[in-house]
């Protein structure tokens, strides 16, 4: 099934949500209009906007206090992919020149600091304080996780609960941020609100993991970014971990390329020997395990169309490409 016709719910309010992005670029600084009109124009899926719209859709449903919200996840996925691009000096992302790479650090730095400021006026317009400190609380979580990462960078002795952690506060929590802030919003009660948190982390988890076994099996060309950049930065991602697991020795690539603190050879030979082994179905059936707890309670939900969307995601999510 097409991401299109998951968020068929929400179709013509994405759309919105869509039309009042490009605007964001419309500043008085013409520098400044540059970096948010080529940042906004990435190619992302919109995937945190369709959770906040599709967690509200059950409940008392105002788009002109759900779009503010919707924007606001989407600018700090936005912010901190821009951070995250710096902090890797990565060259590429979606297919073309990163802002660090064509503005500089500087340059990219600030743009991200301007669109997590931008992310934090949106959510006030929503007047909701529940809502609003969620904001700070997500940056605070997302933040303590990319020190994480790299304080962890080609460090052997991590476990499966250091990952997990890891990408729960990277990239889980901004789902969570998606979908929380969604059924607030919609006056969703105390029962909806939780079953929409854990839908957004579970969800959240289950997303990394795919993104992390992409970047073992997926081409350049579908990622729009190098396969095995996560490898070559010294990230232990779970194909990884189970590599090492499954091979032990001292001529396990994983082993070798983080002793060497990098080394391509090794790169290739740990993704060669990953798709020639059951660890890529075994990293997918623990993303889809993810992906069945994110469901589980749906079925407390309303019976709308919507819900039936957020079950489809989940699907979507582990048979995805890109």
């Amino acid at each position: 099934m097409k991401l299109s016709d998951i968020y068929q719910p929400v179709q013509e309010d994405l759309a919105s949500v869509e039309a009042e992005l490009k605007l964001v670029s419309q500043v008085e600084n013409p520098w400044l209009s540059e970096l948010l009109e080529y940042s906004l124009k990435g190619g992302g899926k919109r995937i945190r906007p369709i959770l906040t719209l599709l967690s509200a859709r059950s409940y008392n449903y105002d788009i002109d206090t759900l779009m503010p919200m919707a924007m606001a996840v989407e600018l700090m996925h936005l912010a901190t992919l821009v951070h995250d691009d710096t902090i890797d000096n990565s060259a590429v992302r979606w297919g073309r020149p990163t802002i660090n790479k064509l503005w500089g650090t500087e340059q990219a730095v600030l743009l991200g600091d301007y669109l997590f400021a931008q992310a934090g006026e949106l959510v006030a317009k929503t007047d909701n304080l529940a809502v609003i400190k969620l904001l700070p609380h997500t940056l605070m979580i997302i933040t303590s996780g990319e020190i994480a990462q790299s304080r962890s960078a080609f460090n052997l002795e991590q476990t499966r609960e250091h990952y997990l952690h890891r990408i729960a506060s990277k990239t889980a929590a901004l789902f969570i941020l998606a979908t929380e802030s969604g059924a607030i919003l919609s006056d969703a009660p105390k029962e909806g609100v939780r079953i929409m948190i854990d839908y957004g982390r579970n969800l959240g988890i289950a997303f990394q993991i795919v993104d992390d076994i992409l970047d073992f099996i997926g081409t350049e060309e579908e990622m729009g970014k190098p396969v095995g950049s996560d490898l070559s930065q010294g990230t232990l991602t779970l194909p990884a971990m189970l590599l090492l697991e499954r091979y032990p020795g001292e001529d396990n690539p994983v082993k070798q390329l983080f002793q060497a603190r990098g080394g391509s050879q090794y790169v290739s030979q740990a993704i060669e020997q990953a798709r020639n082994s059951p660890i890529i179905e075994e990293c997918f059936r623990v993303a889809a395990g993810y992906c069945d707890h994110a469901c589980q309670r749906l079925d407390r939900l309303p019976d709308t169309e919507a819900r039936r969307s957020l079950y489809e995601l989940a699907d979507f999510i582990i048979n995805r490409r890109v």
